[in-house]
């Protein structure tokens, strides 16, 4: 597991070199691909382009595996490294390839069927195994450097290691470090040189950090094995000294957002988004590519306390729908480069075709999970609609807090909380989902989870519990008795979405829209008696709840008892395999309704 010296500095030396003498081979290099000296007798100057990404998690294609058909969303965003792969030759071609980098900043190997299909159904560490579809798409775009997401440990440290070992650019962690020796696990960062018309190369170093969490979320993967200390220290440690090996600019690249908010509480002594707080407080960066956060930040400045220099953060949007372009202007002065100015913006990849290099590339592997995602998995007694599920207890949204119920107990079994009653939170991820009668495949199980959550088992008591179930219950305009219904019109109260909706499977109770936000839970039960307030309940919940999604209260700071790395979709997926036969009369009941002063509204 130790972190070998020799081997990084060759390979930081092999990628600097790549770096500053792409295209001279022997063949003419493009007019625009050649640094352009400055004329007249102003300051020797020279620009360049680091483009980014981050949170790829497994996309190639602009393709929905849950639907089986292209990807959409409401603004028709388009997903993919496909897509990235033509911004990319884009800017390559306006600025000149010697003149630009591209990096990442994680999450790249989890989060679609392709992706599992190639950790799990046909792993890359069999042996004579394939390569991973992202090695292949990230190697042939051109990648130069990536750092390590949260989501690279899911499938464990083995598979980790077989997809860097086929990556042709360095997964970059320098706080991933080994728990024994405490040395790098994987290279802290990597060295570039660019080329420039005047003489001296430009030295870029890319410093990756990853997340602390991983420690949590990845416990049973990484405890022992690895530790995470926090993004800050780590860069506290390393700026200055690729500084002193006379890098010219230094770039982060995070997988941390940028809020300084954490999501584990005081379980970890470290911030889970420390991105600006990064820039703020360790001198010496010109600018940071943030992940994990999946939202987009064009361009983010925040100012040194140190040094007063403003450091620049931008965070293209999730799964490759935007690239960050970090445009640098270097001036020489005193004998060495410095940065005069920075710049980020994002591109939007659906402004773009796919790149027919990248999806001719990877067509097999796209045919074989398609046809993957089609198997028959098992089959179902009857239809089953999410349709109604904002408003009405229905069988298909039991079907994943049952299974969900299910996995935890079989997870607590055997240890001091197998005893502890277990109840489940689940939302309406998407009103189109459904089970049809007959044949169940893959995609459908799938599509009732399109969100790529863990599952977590969490201690509350019943009071808090509650209090849960009340603050889900904002979810819905307040209705007076007698007052028409319209169920369009009930739901999504202040712009709460349907998935910040949780109903708890395994209670029984009222949900009183007539009443005041606060007061509409009415008659909490569990199997027929109220719920005591100081009764210890286990709740099965998605770690986006657990860490904080949706800020409901009590279950970021509650106990932690058990986690899960798998997705829960594919929990679901593996359970209707399991069983064979989905009958909505093993798992359904109308355990709650929404009422006005006792009286059903439905």
């Amino acid at each position: 597991m130790g972190f070998d010296r020799r081997a990084f500095l060759g390979t930081t030396a092999a990628t600097g070199a790549a770096v500053a003498w792409a295209g001279a081979s022997g063949v003419p290099a493009a007019a625009a691909d050649r640094p352009v000296p400055v004329k007249g007798p102003g300051p020797r100057t020279y620009a360049f382009t680091v483009m980014g990404t981050t949170d790829l998690h497994g996309n190639v294609f602009n393709w929905d595996y849950f639907t089986d058909r292209e990807f959409d969303d409401k603004a028709h965003n388009d997903v993919g490294l496909a897509k990235i792969s033509t911004l990319v030759e884009q800017v390559r071609a306006e600025k000149g390839r010697r003149n630009t980098l591209l990096i990442d900043a994680g999450d790249t190997i989890q989060g679609t069927q392709l992706s599992y299909y190639y950790a799990k159904v046909d792993p890359i560490t069999a042996r004579r195994g394939p390569v991973h579809p992202m090695a292949q798409a990230m190697n042939a775009i051109g990648y130069d450097a990536a750092a390590l997401g949260n989501h690279e440990f899911n499938y464990g440290i083995p598979v980790l290691r077989k997809f860097e070992e086929q990556c042709d650019f360095p997964l970059l962690g320098a706080n991933a470090l080994d728990a024994r020796t405490l040395r790098p696990a994987f290279a802290p960062y990597s060295m570039h040189c660019l080329r420039t018309p005047h003489g001296r190369d430009v030295k870029v170093a890319v410093l990756g950090l990853t997340n602390p969490g991983i420690a949590l979320w990845d416990k049973a993967n990484v405890q022992g094995r690895m530790t995470f200390p926090g993004l800050e220290e780590q860069a506290a440690k390393y700026v200055p000294k690729l500084r002193s090996m006379g890098a010219d600019v230094v770039i982060v690249s995070a997988h941390s957002g940028s809020s300084g908010t954490s999501s584990y509480g005081d379980q970890l002594p470290y911030v889970e988004n420390a991105a600006a707080l990064v820039a703020e407080r360790v001198p010496g960066i010109d600018a940071i590519l943030v992940g994990h956060a999946h939202t987009e930040i064009a361009e983010y400045r925040v100012r040194n306390e140190a040094t007063g220099k403003e450091v620049v953060l931008s965070e293209p949007l999730k799964w490759g729908q935007r690239l960050t372009l970090f445009d640098f202007e270097l001036v020489w002065a005193r004998g060495r480069w410095s940065v005069s100015t920075v710049a980020a913006r994002v591109l939007n990849s659906n402004t773009v075709p796919e790149d027919p290099k990248i999806t001719g590339l990877l067509s097999d592997e796209h045919r074989k999970v398609v046809a993957y995602v089609n198997q028959v998995i098992g089959t179902s007694t009857q239809a089953m609609s999410a349709a109604e599920g904002p408003v009405k207890d229905v069988p298909i949204i039991d079907l994943i807090n049952h299974v969900q119920a299910e996995t935890v107990r079989a997870a607590l079994a055997g240890t001091e909380w197998a005893g502890l009653p277990v109840v489940s939170q689940a939302s309406c991820f998407s009103r189109t989902a459904a089970i049809p009668a007959g044949r169940v495949t893959i995609r459908d199980a799938a599509g009732l989870y399109p969100f790529e959550n863990t599952l977590e088992a969490r201690l509350l008591t019943g009071a808090q519990l509650k209090d849960y179930l009340e603050y889900s219950a904002r979810y819905y305009v307040r209705t007076a008795p007698g007052e028409v219904v319209d169920p369009a019109k009930l739901t999504n109260a202040e712009g709460i979405p349907d998935y910040n909706y949780d109903a708890v499977y395994g209670f029984t109770y009222d949900v009183d829209v007539a009443r005041p936000v606060g007061s509409r839970i009415v008659g909490l039960s569990f199997e027929g008696k109220p719920v005591d307030p100081a009764g210890r309940f286990v709740l099965a919940v998605n770690n986006y709840r657990a860490s904080g999604g949706g800020n409901f209260p009590h279950v970021p700071q509650a106990r932690q008892l058990w986690a899960d790395s798998d997705e829960i979709r594919n929990t679901i997926i593996q359970w209707v395999k399991a069983k064979g036969t989905v009958d909505p009369a093993g798992f359904a009941s109308v355990s709650w309704r929404l009422t006005r002063e006792g009286v059903p509204v439905f």
